[in-house]
């Protein structure tokens, strides 16, 4: 049963939301292509989302005079993407953020380690060092 109207939208639903915006004629077969997700979990989100009134489901015959759908982001459904985007990105800079602050301070760990251990000058170092990406020039 899909998650009710209360629940949060997944990423994945994002990322299908997403999708339909651009392509809302692609089947539930592309649509798992596309998103690498089963095609399972592509026609549980898809009913989650119509479920919640985000997305409509388009009936159109398409050349070869075949029954086709096109699932259609509804009014809501486009505010609640919008709105859901903005959430998704304000966590995802914040885990950007602390990811970059553990970086600095495993960086100052193998600069601190380099100095007093045997390491010192290790070819393993130098690579870590080297590749760690600069904390000084990305502040703001």
């Amino acid at each position: 049963m899909p998650p009710s109207i209360d629940q949060p939208i997944s990423e994945n639903h994002l990322r299908l939301l997403r999708l339909l915006d651009t392509k809302p004629e692609l089947s539930q077969r592309d649509l798992s292509r596309e998103l690498g997700m089963s095609l399972g979990k592509v026609n549980y989100c898809l009913n989650a989302l119509v479920d919640k009134g985000l997305v409509k489901v388009g009936n159109f015959r398409n050349n070869d005079n075949k029954l086709s759908y096109a699932y259609l982001l509804t009014p809501r459904g486009i505010k609640s993407k919008a709105v859901i985007t903005a959430h998704f990105l304000q966590r995802k800079m914040a885990e950007y953020e602390a990811l970059k602050a553990e970086i600095a301070q495993l960086k100052l760990e193998v600069e601190q380690t380099a100095g007093t251990n045997a390491l010192d000058g290790s070819s393993q170092v130098k690579t870590a060092l080297a590749t760690a990406p600069s904390n000084r020039s990305s502040r703001t």
